[in-house]
């Protein structure tokens, strides 16, 4: 376990993760001095730690990131098995992004979307300026073309956003991410999957008991049987947590 400033660090299979006590302590800590950290954000679980051993790319984005979180609760009990002690919460990256949203509007933070289907994206402006007069300096859907990418790093460093959410699902949105904090450096990145398509409505998250449980996986996979070959490729980190191999 490492520590920096004061904040406990646990290595997982050689991914290092913050451990936060939860998302409140992780919300104080970006936003400490009123001024929110620069850096990315990314969202570790099962799958993307075998993702990692079995993809150099997937490897090196996720290595180049600041601040990895346990997203899963398999990462967090893996955690506590390796290291006893640890006093560390599962930090579900929707939750995470709605509390980074709630706080930028409070502190006038300025941020900048980009992802989604157009009208979803549109609803999620609208929605995060009504709920919490979110400063929303820009924004890109999630249909582009790689020409015109360098525009848009370029609209990023323009707007002065703070705070630059990418909603494209992995690894689309880690690329992008290392791209444009080449153009505009000075902001905190978050990859953050489907979440605007959650946060308007267009899918229905796990009931909150489901979650409590730690087991919002199931829920998705009964709702999505298709998700099954997926899940069963876990069974090689199950393996790693029974055999003492974290």
């Amino acid at each position: 376990m490492n520590l920096e400033n004061n904040v406990p660090q646990y290595d997982i299979r050689g991914i290092r993760l913050w451990g936060f006590r939860n998302m409140a302590h992780f919300l104080d800590y970006l936003f400490a001095g009123h001024k929110v950290k620069t850096g990315a954000l990314v969202a570790i679980n099962a799958e993307k730690v075998l993702t990692v051993e079995s993809n150099p790319e997937m490897s090196e984005l996720i290595g180049r990131a600041e601040y990895k979180y346990p997203d899963g609760i398999s990462i967090v009990r893996a955690i506590r098995r390796k290291y006893p002690q640890a006093q560390v919460s599962r930090i579900a990256g929707a939750d995470l992004w709605e509390g980074l949203m709630e706080r930028a509007g409070r502190e006038g933070t300025p941020v900048f979307l980009i992802g989604g289907k157009p009208e979803v994206l549109e609803q999620t402006e609208e929605k995060l300026r009504t709920q919490w007069n979110v400063n929303i300096v820009g924004s890109q859907n999630g249909y582009f073309t790689p020409e015109q990418r360098g525009s848009l790093f370029e609209r990023v460093r323009g707007s002065g956003a703070a705070i630059v959410t990418v909603a494209m699902g992995s690894p689309k949105q880690e690329i992008l991410m290392r791209d444009c904090r080449l153009v505009h450096p000075d902001a905190l990145y978050m990859g953050i999957g489907g979440t605007y398509d959650v946060f308007t409505g267009h899918v229905k998250r796990a009931p909150k008991i489901w979650q409590n449980m730690g087991l919002e996986w199931l829920y998705r996979l009964i709702l999505q049987p298709s998700r099954l070959r997926r899940q069963l490729k876990l069974l090689k980190f199950v393996r790693y947590y029974y055999t003492g191999r974290l």
